[in-house]
């Protein structure tokens, strides 16, 4: 113990203090957003004061009942009311960003995850206690020939298909600078054991301001994290905060935006100055030795210091999959073995892609709740409860979204068009028990156990067995398959 504080001591004469703070952790074995005791990890907030909301009768498909527009995009909000929302924990914002758009600096009291549903472009993450170790260089106005040289956090590309993934307190800003719309939807666990206020969402920003305008319906009390409000600089006396931050009154009053109008999304009237083709190669050439090293087996949990963590994974790509069918489609699933951030924020993230008709279920999440958003296509949508109550049985489309409380049955099953949503859940490697398949629970099961269950006989109880040889992802059943089965009810009618 005494070496280690002498070592860290002399590093914190030697390096920036704030590449001291982060050795510090890693020499005492600490991670300010890590789980510390093994009970903290059971989510004390979720066990405590979601009882009650998750004794659910009704469940439904929701699309988004508030918004703010910005001058160059729309931010829409799910109602955090709505007692599947509270029985997950979590609040649910989705971002639209129009071409040039920024989304301006903000942190959270909760972690989240993003997916990026539509659209690319480049978002930052500032970590406290990580060094500014990426530079760029840029003119101080338009046309002016003067130039300096700017020192920031990392600043990372993303596309359709990624998840994005950070601790609560980060702060994070998102700039498109693709030819189309950027959408993406976030997931806020406001339940998390990082989260040490209530469970609302309270979104702090660093420069502009929301103004929000209903979709329908009236304003609903209780929703305090959904209030309009300013930046986090605007509270502050102009004086104390010039006097604090080394700039003059003048400054201040740019920072505090009284008058500002644009809201928490903005046109940026040149290209942000730090694109250009090198920060696209060095961004690839990263990704592939990150590739690499994993190719290779090596552990990033404890190689990897918090701030060099990888904070994004695409989960579109085919060579992705985990499970795939030629018929039925494919799931491919995001948890803390392939990106390790996700066990400090104890969240993961599935996609699936359904085709035609194609079914995945029964089952049901062993250890999470699951938050499910149609990216693409139709499909209906049943949820069964403990008591063998149907609780959700609707046709559901894109942009709309779901909840399915842990350890409740449901069964998705696509229309014509296909069906492919992405599900956030609650757990960092979430289990799921399915009920049909080679992986199934009755298929685990004696024939002996299933026949005295449900009153069958031991032929049919073995057809139940082994009558789906996939894994949790169906093709649509034949034609002939149902006269197969026709022929087999009267064979053993005429058997008994």
């Amino acid at each position: 113990m005494a070496t280690a504080i002498s070592l860290c001591l002399l590093l914190a004469i030697i390096l920036p203090s704030c590449f001291a703070q982060q050795l510090q952790w890693e020499l005492q074995g600490q991670n300010p957003w890590q789980l510390g005791a093994r009970q903290q990890g059971q989510r004390r907030h979720r066990q405590q004061q979601f009882r009650e909301e998750c004794d659910i009768w009704s469940l439904t498909a929701a699309e988004p009942f508030r918004r703010i527009e910005s001058e160059a995009g729309v931010s829409e909000y799910w109602d955090p009311t709505q007692q599947q929302f509270r029985c997950a924990g979590v609040v649910v914002i989705r971002h639209v960003i129009e071409p040039k758009g920024l989304l301006l600096p903000t942190y959270a009291n909760a972690p989240h995850v993003t997916y990026v549903v539509q659209g690319r472009g480049l978002f930052g993450a500032t970590i406290p206690g990580c060094p500014q170790t990426f530079q760029s260089e840029t003119r101080f106005e338009k046309g002016s020939e003067r130039r300096f040289r700017d020192e920031h956090q990392r600043i990372r590309r993303f596309r359709e298909g990624d998840v994005l993934a950070l601790p609560a307190g980060v702060t994070k800003w998102v700039y498109n600078d693709g030819d189309s719309r950027a959408i993406a939807i976030t997931v806020f666990d406001t339940s998390n054991f990082q989260n040490q206020l209530d469970e609302n969402l309270r979104l702090f920003l660093l420069a502009g301001s929301r103004q929000m305008q209903e979709i329908r319906g009236e304003r609903r009390e209780g929703a305090r994290h959904l209030e309009e409000g300013r930046n986090i600089f605007s509270g502050f006396d102009k004086e104390l905060l010039a006097e604090a931050l080394g700039v003059n009154v003048e400054t201040v009053d740019r920072l505090q935006g009284q008058n500002d109008q644009r809201g928490n999304i903005v046109f940026v009237e040149r290209s942000l100055q730090f694109l250009s083709p090198e920060f696209q190669e060095e961004e690839i050439r990263r990704e592939e030795l990150e590739r690499e090293a994993r190719h290779r087996g090596r552990d990033n949990g404890l190689e990897e210091t918090f701030c060099s963590l990888k904070l994004r994974h695409n989960i579109n790509a085919p060579s992705e999959t985990d499970i795939f069918n030629p018929r039925g489609g494919r799931i491919t699933a995001l948890n803390s073995n392939k990106l390790p951030i996700l066990k400090f924020l104890q969240l993961s993230a599935y996609r699936v892609v359904l085709y035609e008709h194609a079914t995945v279920g029964p089952f049901w999440t062993v250890n999470a709740h699951s938050i499910c958003y149609v990216t693409r296509g139709r499909g209906r949508i049943q949820i069964v409860r403990d008591n063998g109550r149907l609780v959700l049985d609707q046709e559901v489309q894109e942009g709309q979204l779901f909840v399915v409380p842990q350890n409740f049955v449901v069964i998705k099953k696509a229309s014509r068009e296909g069906l492919e949503y992405v599900a956030f859940k609650t757990s960092d490697n979430a289990v799921v028990s399915h009920l049909a398949g080679r992986t199934s629970a009755l298929r685990s099961l004696p024939v002996e156990v299933l026949a005295n269950s449900y009153l069958i006989s031991r032929e049919t109880a073995l057809h139940l067995k082994q009558s789906r040889r996939s894994v949790a992802v169906f093709g649509p059943r034949s034609v002939s398959w149902r006269e197969e089965e026709r022929e087999r009810a009267a064979t053993i009618g005429d058997n008994k």
